[in-house]
């Protein structure tokens, strides 16, 4: 599927501030990026940071007074395959050195804490694609979507204890409960077609069967949908924008669509 993406930011800066931003799509094997431009209304020269094994992209720079940060693109993400219940669990001797970390408690995901809840309500089920499949179907029943919840600091024991909160509360017990069963698990900012209203979606990836799979547990949004952008062990590593000091969000406007397909638009 090809889709066109585009994010229009507008910011205030009271006084010089260094920022950290991540809006641009990644360079991963499951989409390719057609075309892009990046451009911002005002400040010095772009630092610009990719990352080699999971090709997300990053940039750095300073800025001041009312800014307007602004990316597009297209992007192709073929026919992105979808998890099923029988991709395989890897024992911890399988798994390629930086899917490791993945295994571990995170600032959002105490995973060490829930271990017991998610031996007693999921170890019947099957290893690997059918077990997560499975906590995919406890979100869904037992966590509400619900704006106004949860606010930046809320982890996954928060959401737990409230079954209240936004794709990111969803995102994190999803990834909480995966690394208390073995499973790695990572979270994912992302483009997402027919999400509403539209915005930043924040999603997470299993390791599983030798790749990473990606999964939305609101159901928001169809995973073939979505332009991954980064990745990390919770919501801390995948912030759109980072900030030295607080800065006010005047405007954010998140567009996806469906670009027409080349033969379609050659007929037309």
């Amino acid at each position: 599927m090809k889709l066109n993406v585009s994010a229009s930011l507008t910011y205030s800066f009271s006084s010089p501030t260094q920022v950290i931003a991540a809006i641009e799509a990644a360079h991963s094997p499951d989409q390719t990026i057609l075309s892009e431009e990046l451009w911002i209304t005002s400040g010095p020269a772009l630092i610009r940071d990719t990352e080699a094994a999971s090709g997300e992209r990053r940039f750095r720079t300073a800025l001041e007074g009312q800014v307007g940060i602004n990316y597009r693109a297209v992007v192709d993400n073929g026919q992105r395959p979808l998890l099923g219940p029988d991709a395989r669990q890897h024992d911890w001797a399988e798994l390629p050195r930086e899917v490791l970390p993945y295994l571990l408690p995170s600032r959002f995901c105490p995973s060490d804490e829930f271990m017991r809840f998610a031996q007693r309500e999921f170890r019947s089920v099957r290893g690997g694609g059918a077990r997560v499949l499975a906590m995919l179907d406890w979100l869904n029943a037992h966590v509400d979507y619900v704006h106004g919840v949860s606010t930046a600091k809320t982890t996954a024991e928060h959401t737990f204890i409230d079954r209240a909160g936004v794709c990111r509360d969803f995102s994190h017990l999803g990834i909480t409960l995966a690394r208390a069963m073995n499973i790695p698990a990572r979270a994912v900012s992302a483009y997402a077609l027919a999400l509403k209203p539209p915005d930043f979606h924040a999603v997470f990836e299993v390791y599983l069967d030798g790749r990473w799979w990606l999964l939305d547990p609101t159901r928001l949004a169809p995973i073939e949908g979505m332009v991954r952008i980064a990745s990390g062990r919770d919501a801390a590593d995948i912030a759109f924008l980072t900030s030295e000091y607080n800065c006010q969000c005047l405007s954010q406007v998140i567009t996806v669509t469906q670009a027409p397909d080349e033969a379609e638009t050659r007929a037309a």
